[in-house]
């Protein structure tokens, strides 16, 4: 049962991804699907910080159609990708290590989360990557590309070797997605 919800989520994902490199805003149902799917994978592996996050990406999801959407039907165009000041990301970098701090903290003392740390640091990190891609912003390919990295152990440690090898691909996918924004952002501001 699980590992055929795990290959359908998956797929989904990478419809995501795909669609998401090509910004293309049809890509946040298939993100929404996918999430919804891993949340209960997550929850039967007790990686419970990942639990939250595909709950969070579910959430931003939505969001992220609506920013896509609005923002292109306010210029007739699509959202430009965006850089951000380094006032911005250092404030962004600082939440994240705030949130995976108190999330381990909170899973290792009161749960029997697998990892807690390790769980909660690629959770909390996602939440910012996540904003950062709802609003195009080239930086969040770079926090995808570690996350992407620690992910692949994190699942594979916990016996989930589909997620794992999606993880490989997203690690490749992200680098690409990088490239790709920054070039599109480079020709766009010249």
């Amino acid at each position: 049962m699980y590992l055929a919800l795990e290959i359908i989520a998956v797929a989904l994902s990478l419809a995501f991804l795909f669609l998401l490199i090509k910004e293309v805003k049809w890509c946040w149902p298939f993100g929404i699907a996918s999430s919804a799917l891993s949340i209960a994978l997550f929850i039967e592996a007790r990686l419970y910080s990942e639990a939250i996050l595909y709950l969070f990406y579910v959430i931003i999801g939505f969001y992220g159609w609506w920013v896509w959407t609005s923002k292109s039907n306010q210029k007739g165009t699509a959202m430009p990708i965006q850089r951000l000041s380094l006032g911005r990301s250092i404030l962004l970098f600082g939440l994240g290590t705030l949130g995976a701090y108190a999330l381990g903290a909170t899973f290792e003392r009161y749960t029997d989360a697998a990892n807690p740390f390790v769980d909660a640091t690629t959770t909390s990190f996602s939440f910012v990557a996540s904003f950062l891609e709802a609003h195009k912003a080239i930086s969040a390919w770079l926090y995808w590309v570690v996350i992407n990295g620690i992910s692949i152990w994190l699942y594979s440690d916990r016996g989930l070797p589909i997620y794992s090898a999606l993880m490989v691909v997203y690690l490749v996918v992200s680098v690409y997605g990088w490239f790709d924004w920054k070039n599109k952002w480079t020709k766009a501001s010249a």
